[in-house]
């Protein structure tokens, strides 16, 4: 038996009415959660056209090789960042006015391992060995309005493709549970004296692939609790822990500092969340987020080609900020990033672009000041490997994350502490 989706009616509508517009096919992105029973797609966006074209539906059987993969990649990276923590990219779509033959099948298929990769490749996190690993293709007929669903196993390159179900629902994703929380994050990366060749860019995802680690191995309270993780989430009991750890100094030829206060959110369908999914999707927003924040960073710096420092001198750049837009008719928030000289009109812009979703500036949610969060670097001579001051700290670090878990029925408070530098030590909070 195959997996089932349970889709949004709203998707459905959405792909009835996409035009080919005389196009051989139009391709996109399913966007969802996974769970061990069943997947939920909320969303389907279709990629933007590259350029225009004026094709004859006649010749869609010849022109359906002429999909790019890299165009179509690029545009489920771009859709990735704009996810908050709980969702993913869950397949790919194509729509023709033919209806679904061999041809149409295997170019989903080289589509969804492409588009997998792509979302993959700049994560800090893996995906556990209990996760779904099966994402799925759809394709959609719009001459006949029949639908073909698929799932390929995305771990295994030479997995067959395997029956699913795929079932519409009112007002699915009217009911989730929201998770928000602040992180006050002070990473300090060492420029190793054996890695001076390396650029700024490297240097930064080395140190925040240890920053991952730290927070991956967090533990996470709710109502001041640490719950078991097999639990519901409403529901547990108290542990107790205490772990401590220890820095590693180092001589180095310089530093990159990221500091500030990024908002993190993530959504969880209702339907019998667990602890550790909740956890999960909080850690995987953190991580993302920040991140992303320094991927687009970069890619501005690369765009404007601002050299990068060779001196003694210190540099200092302001990361984008987070910004969250409704999706009509549900509980849960897109979000994009914005640099401080950017209007709220080239943000409404790119969720069209992105998502094909006409949005509201006025419900546009700026989530943090505009300098709340900037990475800087300078030369010196000795900094610590893992530790996330300035200075050696003489005591141990506590950070606290602050986590709300908010529901239709009321607010559960929550509090999140991340493993962040030497001699760390976990405390628990309660209301």
């Amino acid at each position: 038996m195959g997996r089932t989706y349970i889709v949004e009616e709203t998707v459905g509508q959405y792909l009835s009415n996409i035009n080919l517009q005389g196009k051989a096919f139009v391709s996109g992105l399913l966007i969802g959660q996974c769970s061990s029973q069943k997947d939920y797609v909320i969303l389907a966006t279709r990629t933007p056209p590259k350029e225009e074209q004026n094709e004859s539906p006649t010749h869609s059987k010849a022109k359906l090789d002429n999909l790019d993969e890299e165009w179509a990649t690029e545009h489920a990276h771009q859709v990735s960042r704009m996810l908050p923590g709980g969702l993913l990219v869950l397949g790919v779509f194509i729509i023709t006015a033919l209806e679904m033959g061999s041809e149409f099948q295997n170019t989903l298929r080289r589509l969804v391992f492409a588009v997998e990769k792509s979302v993959n490749k700049k994560r800090l996190w893996n995906f556990t060995e209990e996760e779904v690993s099966e994402r799925v293709i759809l394709h959609f007929c719009s001459s006949t309005k029949k639908i073909f669903c698929r799932t390929y196993d995305i771990h295994d390159p030479k997995s067959s493709a395997k029956p699913a179900d795929w079932k519409y629902q009112n007002g699915l994703s009217a009911s989730w549970l929201s998770l928000e929380c602040t992180v006050y994050i002070n990473i300090h990366v060492p420029l190793s004296t054996t890695s001076v060749s390396y650029t700024l860019e490297k240097n930064t995802k080395n140190g925040l692939a240890r920053w991952a680690k730290q927070i991956e191995n967090g533990i996470y309270l709710i109502n001041g609790q640490v719950k078991d993780e097999d639990c519901d989430l409403l529901e547990g009991q108290l542990l107790n822990s205490d772990h401590r750890s220890t820095a590693m100094v180092q001589i180095c030829s310089g530093s990159v500092n990221l500091k500030g206060a990024v908002k993190c959110r993530a959504y969880i369908h209702s339907n019998k969340p667990k602890v550790k999914d909740a956890v999960q999707a909080m850690k995987r927003d953190i991580l993302n987020t920040v991140a992303d924040r320094c991927e687009i960073l970069f890619e501005d710096l690369l765009l404007n080609e601002i050299p990068e420092k060779k001196d003694s001198e210190k540099e200092f750049h302001i990361l984008p900020h987070r910004v969250f837009v409704p999706i009509p008719g549900s509980t849960v928030m897109l979000c994009d990033y914005k640099f401080g000289d950017e209007s709220a009109e080239e943000i409404r812009d790119h969720f069209l672009e992105m998502l094909d979703r006409m949005i509201q500036i006025e419900d546009l949610e700026i989530a943090e000041e505009i300098n709340t969060a900037c990475i800087s670097s300078s030369m010196d001579t000795e900094a610590s490997l893992d530790n996330t001051d300035d200075e050696q700290p003489k005591q141990p670090i506590k950070t606290t994350i602050v986590l709300k878990i908010q529901q239709n029925i009321g607010v559960i408070a929550a509090f999140a502490v991340a493993a962040l530098a030497a001699g760390i030590s976990f405390h628990y909070f309660s209301d």
